[in-house]
């Protein structure tokens, strides 16, 4: 068993949130030219191709308990559909959109946190969380006419990837997170590939397959890379930091959605979502000061029996 350290899993979780939108904002390009089926199994099977050779060279431990393996199909079929409603809402979204609306995550990861896990969460922390939950609502734009439904479908993004993260938080201290990671891709890549034939031998065109050109390969791998290397760094920040803690921390994803929105598809957010960017960010950085604070201060001796 690892000891919770907050500062590093923050740490941890800061790289999660600068990788994780660039691999969003390659799959918003890709997304109108390569089917969804092959976007998500690229992304698993270059995972499962990264990773598989490290763990047998490396002699890293990858037999799990029963309950850890149970965890973790249920972790990887929520992930598939995490990442699947993901990168639909973001044919049609802009990509801050996308990701503002889904970060009601963080609100509902700390609520399963604290009624499902029994984690502490105290005054501090839920504060941070409402202030971003507050700042989040007003990066949302009034896009729902324009769009119709599928504009709802960060927020189920939100729930999944919530149970996503919770489900992670109970196996991330006993198993290894490349282990972990390369186990999750061998079984995301055994689901799809039915799925996918099924798809190509019925016409269903998001399950269907192209030929990618050799520049939409390079994305598609990077995809891959990014997202392998983003959810690893998610994973650890869960080994050392409870979710409660980490859960403001995700609210950074939205500034660097808004950047990479601006850079690479021209989208810029109107002055009141710039205000609750600003919100989400103040949130975060309060949380770090105040863990490092929190880390910097001597413990508090145990009272004496009574």
């Amino acid at each position: 068993m690892t000891a919770d350290r907050p500062v590093l899993g923050i740490l941890l979780m800061l790289g999660f949130c600068v990788l994780a939108p660039l691999g969003d904002s390659i799959a918003k390009i890709l997304g109108p030219t390569v089917p969804l089926g092959q976007l998500i199994f690229v992304r698993f099977a270059v995972q499962a191709a990264l990773l598989l050779p490290l763990v047998m060279v490396a002699g890293i431990r990858w037999r799990f308990s029963r309950r850890a393996w149970r965890l973790v199909v249920v972790r990887t079929i929520l992930h598939i559909l995490g990442i699947g409603f993901m990168f639909t809402s973001l044919m049609f979204l802009p990509l801050a959109d996308a990701v503002a609306i889904a970060f009601v995550m963080p609100f509902i990861m700390l609520l399963l946190g604290r009624f499902v896990l029994n984690e502490e969460v105290g005054p501090h922390r839920l504060a941070a969380c409402g202030v971003g939950f507050v700042g989040t609502m007003l990066v949302i734009q009034p896009n729902f006419l324009a769009v119709g439904w599928v504009a709802l479908l960060p927020l189920a993004v939100a729930l999944i990837f919530a149970l996503f993260m919770l489900t992670t938080r109970q196996i991330a201290k006993e198993v290894d997170p490349i282990a972990l990671q390369a186990v999750s891709g061998v079984i995301a890549v055994v689901l799809l590939v039915p799925l996918i034939a099924i798809g190509t031998f019925a016409g269903l065109e998001p399950l269907s397959l192209i030929r990618p050109t050799s520049l939409e390969w390079q994305l598609l791998a990077a995809i891959g890379v990014l997202g392998t290397l983003a959810h690893l760094l998610m994973t650890w920040s869960l080994r050392f930091a409870p979710s409660a803690t980490l859960a403001p921390m995700q609210y950074l994803e939205i500034p660097v959605a808004t950047a990479i929105g601006f850079w690479l598809f021209s989208e810029f957010p109107d002055t009141l979502a710039a205000v609750g960017i600003t919100l989400t960010v103040a949130a975060g950085v309060y949380v770090i000061v105040r863990e490092q604070a929190n880390a910097r201060r001597p413990a508090q001796p145990a009272p004496p029996a009574a």
